[in-house]
């Protein structure tokens, strides 16, 4: 039995606390981490204001770097000292049609780390192996943490935006993924027209590469007016007010695609989408190759998060500040 200090949610909508646990023996398929570095993802927000949990007391984190120390039977993928990635997604069935098709995200069955099974914001962590991802020799894993989530979620919603080279996609939203956003747009040679509440947040875009930047309020009609609307437009932004501000910039039978995660329930704008032909997508990770590439792209410094670096018991405040949109860029917690 290994004793390490981690994240707790204590039950359903309760303060976030930082306890000593007890981990569980291994399993077979099963790997120990000894965690290096864990991201706080926006979902671990969502996470800790639902009514009801799978799993109650759960560990948070989702989005974490950390070296194998153990494995359990029937691991044959990883060995001592292997540096991986751990993601949201921690198993699926591999047998329904979702998984057959390279969906595994989607599948009935699949369980995820940090809600229907203890995550990884803590020293130590077990981990199915399957679904880990090795990452590159030259990475500094608290830099890097973040793609593990924000970096794969954001590189596939751009990229099911379906634009071509040249196209003007709009980024509504520069936190966490909407930063990340930018940098896999401009590197698939997408002009961005990038759109937020915060100027500190649209002068990062515009170091990144946005050609065009807009203050939320009002940003659609801005964007239509002064550049003729957006080809496409992501939405990484969790507030209703940026779903249809994405709506009026788009321009007819555009695509908008929906990435970030609610902590309250919107309206969608139906009738404009009938009427304008405007397509909606949601957008939930990807697959493992995509995550791959995301490390691949990382190692030429394409897709780099905007990193601030903290200490495991600062994250119940990071939270807070997480909840009032005070943080630029990703909280990574370094163990």
């Amino acid at each position: 039995m290994i004793e390490t200090t981690a994240v707790v949610l204590p039950a359903p909508q309760a303060a976030v606390r930082v306890e000593p646990i007890s981990l569980p023996d291994l399993g077979p398929g099963e790997v120990l981490l000894h965690m290096e570095a864990c991201g706080i993802c926006h979902s671990d927000l969502m996470i800790a204001g639902l009514p009801k949990l799978p799993l109650s007391p759960l560990v948070l984190g989702h989005e974490g770097i950390g070296v194998v120390e153990a494995a359990g039977a029937g691991v044959s993928e990883f060995a001592t000292g292997d540096r991986v990635g751990v993601t949201f997604l921690a198993s699926w069935c591999g047998a329904c049609e979702f998984c057959a098709s390279g969906y595994e995200r989607y599948c009935l069955k699949h369980a995820t780390h940090g809600y229907t099974r203890h995550g990884v914001l803590a020293g130590y962590a077990v981990a199915p192996a399957h679904n880990l991802v090795r990452v590159p020799d030259g990475l500094d894993p608290a830099a890097v943490a973040p793609l593990c989530c924000a970096g794969w979620t954001a590189h596939c919603a751009v990229r099911e935006t379906g634009l071509a080279a040249g196209g003007l996609l709009g980024v509504f939203g520069l936190g966490g993924l909407g930063h990340l956003g930018v940098q896999y747009a401009r590197a698939r040679g997408l002009r961005v027209a990038a759109v937020d509440v915060s100027g500190s947040k649209l002068e990062l875009a515009r170091a990144l590469g946005a050609e065009i930047t807009a203050p939320a309020a009002d940003a659609g009609r801005t964007l239509t007016k002064q550049h003729g609307g957006v080809d496409a437009a992501v939405v990484f932004a969790a507030v209703p007010e940026a779903v249809h501000e994405a709506f009026r910039a788009v321009k007819r039978t555009g695509t908008v695609v929906i990435a970030g995660m609610p902590v309250r329930p919107w309206e969608m704008p139906v009738n404009e989408a009938v009427l304008r032909g405007v397509t909606i997508r949601g957008s939930y990770l990807g697959t493992r190759a995509d995550l791959e590439e995301v490390f691949r792209l990382a190692v030429q410094g394409i897709g780099l998060p905007h990193v601030e670096r903290h200490r495991l018991e600062e994250t119940p405040a990071l939270l807070e500040k997480m909840r009032a949109a005070e943080l630029v860029g990703r909280a990574v917690v370094v163990f």
